[in-house]
């Protein structure tokens, strides 16, 4: 029975990340205007380290040699990851929708790939290089009709560099692996991260105002601070050592279709043609890529 239990619980905990992660976009879009977006970025990852304070901490102690041994390298994780890719999904969604941010992020494995092939040249299989072309063929084809008559939207350039972000963040991760517990290397990354951040929140502040702390703005800043933040990150490391990568990774085709149900929804975003042939190209390329890969381990 635990051994049911298991897989149970980490496939509903893989789930419940993607819906997290799904969320954190809606969110996103629909405070536009109402929070600014480094004001977002900024208290989410403030909310975040309260949080994850008392348990990493003890961690953190422990493990001090090793974290001041590595900071140069845990700075670079944090700009990449902390401070830039959340910074910019938030900018993303000034002027893109949730579907669009969700479905670029999708490409997430496949940017991972290509910059593990750039940066550590590690060998891809043809089956893995075709649906690279596919996906990044699929993400081209929302990118240029993002618009809607045919031109560029600025979010979703944004979104797509957020995502180079997080590839490369992904791939110095796997280059140089940390021998530290993953409270605290996320508690590490949150701290060093903030810093990053603040001198821009500063400059958002006196340009624009701060936030009217509402009850909306308090939902919304306390959701983005919790359930993406810290929760997803430990369901989906939970997920992974229960279940292998391979399979874990089939949830992100989640994160799309969650979203795009909760933008209908909540936001009364609509669908495009655009966005099926997108989403389409994007998950064939998706599946494609990890298949290759999920073969090449077993053989």
């Amino acid at each position: 029975m635990s051994e049911r239990r298991g897989p149970g619980l980490a496939y509903a905990g893989l789930a419940a990340a993607a819906f997290f992660w799904a969320g954190n976009a809606v969110v996103a879009r629909d405070a536009v205007g109402h929070i600014p977006p480094l004001a977002m970025s900024f208290w989410r990852w403030v909310i975040a380290l309260l949080v994850l304070l008392p348990f990493a901490l003890p961690h953190l102690r422990r493990e001090w040699a090793t974290v001041r041994a590595n900071w140069r390298h845990l700075l670079g994780l944090s700009i990449l990851s902390v401070a830039a890719y959340n910074t910019l999904l938030y900018l993303a969604a000034q002027t893109t929708t949730a579907v669009n941010i969700t479905l670029i992020s999708a490409t997430m494995p496949i940017m991972i790939a290509l910059m593990a092939r750039l940066v550590l040249g590690s060998r891809l299989q043809w089956a893995q290089w075709g649906g690279i072309v596919l996906a990044l063929s699929g993400v081209a084809i929302i990118v240029l009709l993002g618009g809607g008559t045919g031109g560029v939207n600025p979010g979703d350039l944004i979104i797509l560099l957020a995502v180079v972000s997080w590839g490369v963040y992904s791939v110095l991760l796997r280059w140089r692996p940390l021998p530290l517990h993953q409270l605290t290397v996320l508690l590490v990354l949150i701290m060093l991260g903030l810093p990053c951040i603040l001198p821009f929140y500063l400059w958002e502040l006196g340009a624009r105002g701060g936030l009217t702390l509402d009850a909306d703005a308090l939902l919304a800043m306390c959701y983005v601070g919790l359930f993406p933040s810290v929760l997803s990150y430990l369901f989906w490391n939970y997920g992974v050592s229960t279940v292998g990568p391979n399979r874990a990774g089939m949830f992100i085709y989640l994160v799309p279709v969650f979203t795009a149900v909760m933008a209908w929804v909540l936001l009364d975003e609509r669908l495009y043609p655009r966005h099926a042939l997108g989403a389409a190209l994007i998950l064939i390329g998706l599946y494609l890529s990890t298949r290759a890969r999920s073969l090449k381990t077993r053989s």
